[in-house]
């Protein structure tokens, strides 16, 4: 059931995503008078589809069919991605046949740099204003949540934060310049805010103030390891988000939702203190206390040889949170400083991949990881998945608007490349950097599914 619904939901995103990103450029096409032959959601063979010369029709359409102008709308096999083809254009097809006629009117080629700039950027518009779209509801509906403490009630050991010399019961008063009244801020302030720079760390303890130092490279290793920064909140406790069925705790019935009380006689106070727990008990059992809506259970389980026993966990709060509610106007300021601060993470996180603080393996995932998180995200709440689907639309937007030749980046570099020595790049040269990038992608593709299946089966 789980792998069914990690299926259903990443059709869900990868079909919402992909109609967008495409609808984008096939409106873009037909505002500036262009033909669009094929509007696909899915790539490889066509399942089914519906055009005005031969209506609804199910496989394949004759390979010599002409649709004269008319576009096919189709679904294809594999819902991984999907494509619109514009007449005239050098495409993933390398169909050049048209080539060896002059320019039509309705063709791609015969258009002005601003036209086929617009209709190649218009599918990152339309991500990009899905994920403001999507970001502003976000916020106008659901506001925001902040725990009113910034006392600490669990330090791991050897973490980050111990390293830091944070001690339980510290409260964090200041990061660098800013003063912190909630946990959301401290966290922003500490680990987001100015990615990679080092924090001066202001605390009171027992009554007497002091000044920590946190690098910023190691705030970077830090959280992106499975450890995080280390530390929790003082009225912090541990809920199971995921379960894989496989590993030591979907074996033993442990479900979603679940609280964690104990672990041994141990107080569970935060998922520092979980993850410290059960990786220095690697192959012996522990038993786990869980509440599970109005029943107390008890599972014996045993971590494998990584310490690990297959959960995903996150922490929720004892006491009343405090709610902020945002009215449109400030909403949609909130959604656009959530779509820049989104571009902003996604080329420092890059950055910091290169400087080596961030491992390739644990950043970058493909299919099975989108579905994992599109589904737990949906358990969540429908806002909840809205919300990921704004962060992976923006995603998509940046990706896609490199310079990497097969992506619309790097249909744009031709088209400005074009506009500056006036007269058309070599097909051959086109079509030469359309193969380099489409293999560059399928080798990419291959990688991101590996490092999927390697986080799923743990090697």
């Amino acid at each position: 059931m789980a792998f069914l619904s990690s299926l259903f939901y990443f059709i869900i995103v990868i079909g919402i995503l992909v109609f967008i990103h495409e609808f984008g450029h096939f409106i873009a096409a037909r505002i500036c008078k262009m033909r669009v032959d094929i509007f696909s959601l899915g790539m490889g063979s066509r399942l089914f589809g519906w055009n005005k010369k031969t209506k609804f029709t199910w496989g394949k359409l004759p390979e010599d069919f002409d649709g004269e102008g008319n576009c096919d709308y189709r679904v294809c096999l594999l819902p991984i991605g999907g494509y619109v083809k514009i007449n005239g254009m050098i495409d993933e097809s390398m169909d050049s046949s048209f080539i060896q006629n002059e320019p039509k009117p309705y063709e791609f080629r015969s258009k002005n740099a601003f036209q086929k700039a617009f209709t190649i950027s218009a599918g990152v518009i339309m991500n990009v204003i899905l994920a403001l779209v999507v970001f502003t509801l976000y916020a106008y509906l659901q506001g925001s949540y902040h725990n009113p403490t910034t006392t600490i009630g669990s330090v791991k050991q050897n973490s980050l934060a111990s390293k830091i010399g944070f001690l339980e019961n510290d409260k964090i008063l200041k990061i660098n310049d800013n003063n912190v009244y909630t946990w959301q801020e401290t966290i922003e302030n500490l680990a987001i805010k100015d990615f990679g720079k080092s924090r001066n760390i202001q605390i009171n303890r027992n009554g007497q103030i002091l000044n920590l130092q946190a690098d910023g490279d190691a705030i970077v290793k830090s959280i992106s390891s499975p450890e995080g920064l280390g530390f929790s909140p003082n009225n912090a406790f541990v809920i199971i988000t995921a379960v894989e069925t496989l590993k030591p705790a979907g074996k033993a019935g442990i479900k979603e939702g679940d609280t964690v009380l104990q672990i041994n006689s141990a107080v569970m106070n935060g998922v520092s203190k979980f993850q410290q727990i059960i990786k220095a008990n690697k192959s012996q059992q522990l038993q786990l206390t869980l509440k599970r809506k109005a029943d107390t259970l008890k599972y014996d389980i045993i971590p494998d040889a990584n310490g690990m026993i297959g959960v995903g966990i996150a922490e929720g709060y004892y006491g009343n949170l405090v709610h902020k509610t945002y009215t449109l106007g400030e909403s949609i300021v909130i959604g656009y400083d959530e779509c820049v601060n989104s571009v902003k993470m996604f080329f420092n996180t890059f950055g910091q991949i290169f400087k080596g603080n961030i491992s390739m393996k644990q950043s970058l995932g493909g299919p099975i990881m989108i579905a994992q998180f599109a589904s737990q995200q949906a358990n969540m709440g429908l806002l909840n998945f809205l919300h990921f689907l704004g962060l992976l639309s923006i995603s998509l937007a940046i990706i896609n608007i490199l310079p990497i030749p097969a992506l619309d980046g790097g249909h744009l570099l031709f088209i400005i490349i074009e506009a500056i020595i006036r007269r058309e790049v070599p097909i051959k040269v086109k079509i030469i950097f359309q193969q380099f990038g489409l293999w560059l992608i399928i080798l990419l593709t291959i990688f991101v599914f590996y490092n999927d299946i390697a986080r799923l089966f743990g090697f």
